[in-house]
Formats: structure tokens, sequence, C-alpha cells
């Protein structure tokens, strides 16, 4: 019989992210969406695990993600939907999208990608006044009991970690991110 310990699951609680580690937490400034508060928030982003920034939209792994190596590509201005977006802001997320499904098949070398917006508290996202989009890694062996009926997910990378992945990952054209 296989042991899986993972004790610091135990110890999860505010600040600290779906890894047991702690982490930039920060609550929505006045008039700003939590999402636009982390962006803006002036902290370096190895506290706010922000991976890149382009002029319109940026990227930031889910501290609290269903697999390693989950990542959230959001326009910088807060819209509720892509409904809302310019047509300029909706190629750039877009674009921002591609680089970061570059970026984590470099990273993590997954055996496939789940990409998907939910759109809306009826459509369950978690945050509907700022629109995002998720790219959830995946992996053929990770499909298992443990979300099922233990309510766990096991992550072996931490979040520290990740972003150090990604942040290497990230493609780079011209000496500069692309989507910089």
């Amino acid at each position: 019989m296989d042991y899986l310990f993972a004790g610091w699951r135990l110890g999860v609680g505010p600040d600290r992210g779906g890894d047991g580690q702690p982490y930039r937490s920060l609550a929505p400034a006045d008039g700003k969406t939590l999402f636009e508060t982390i962006e803006q928030s002036g902290f370096d982003d190895a506290e706010t695990y922000i991976v890149a920034r382009s002029q319109l939209s940026f990227v930031v792994l889910n501290v609290y993600p269903y697999t390693t190596g989950h990542l959230m590509v959001l326009p910088r201005r807060a819209a509720p939907s892509m409904l809302d977006l310019d047509a300029e802001s909706y190629q750039d997320l877009w674009n921002m999208v591609r680089v970061g499904a570059i970026a984590v098949n470099q990273a993590f070398s997954p055996d496939g990608l789940n990409i998907g917006v939910n759109e809306g508290a009826a459509g369950g996202g978690s945050q509907p006044d700022h629109l995002h989009v998720h790219i959830v890694p995946r992996w053929s062996s990770d499909t298992n009991f443990m979300t099922s009926i233990a309510e766990a997910r096991v992550l072996p990378v931490t979040l520290a970690e990740c972003w150090r992945r990604l942040k290497e990952a990230w493609p780079q054209q011209d000496g500069e991110s692309i989507g910089s």
C-alpha cells in the first residue's frame, strides 16, 4: 500500500495558497476588482504570483489551483464578459492565452490543457466582475479519487516553484517577453 503524506494541506488558512505556503493575500481595493488590486498592488510579482504582463492583459497563478501550473489570463481593465472587451483587448487577451499555453507546456510538459472561461456567477465564475481565462495543465495520470472523495488535491510543486518555472519558460522575442 502506498501512503501519501501531505500534512501541509491541513494548515491551509488565511494568507496561505493551495500549497499551504504563505502568499501576498489582498482584499479588493475600493472601486477595484480583486484582480485589479493584485495587478496594481505594487508588490513584487514573486509575492503576487504575476507571471507576465502585456499592454492590456496579465497572467497570474491561481493560488488555489486545480493542478500544478494552473494559470489565469486577465484583461488589465476589469470586464465581466468577453462581450465587454474592445477588439484590441480581446486580441491581446487571447494572444496571452496562447503564450501562456506555450509556457505551461515548456515548464511542465503536461499531456494536455484545459483552457476555458467561466463567465458570470451562473457560469461558475468565482470572481464574476473580472473575466479570466483558465489554463489548466492536465496529465493522463491526474484523474484519481483524491478530489472526488477526499476533497483534496495533490500538488507536487509549490506555487513559488511553479512561478519560477513559468517565468523561466515564458517565451522571449527580441529580448522581451512576447506580449510585453
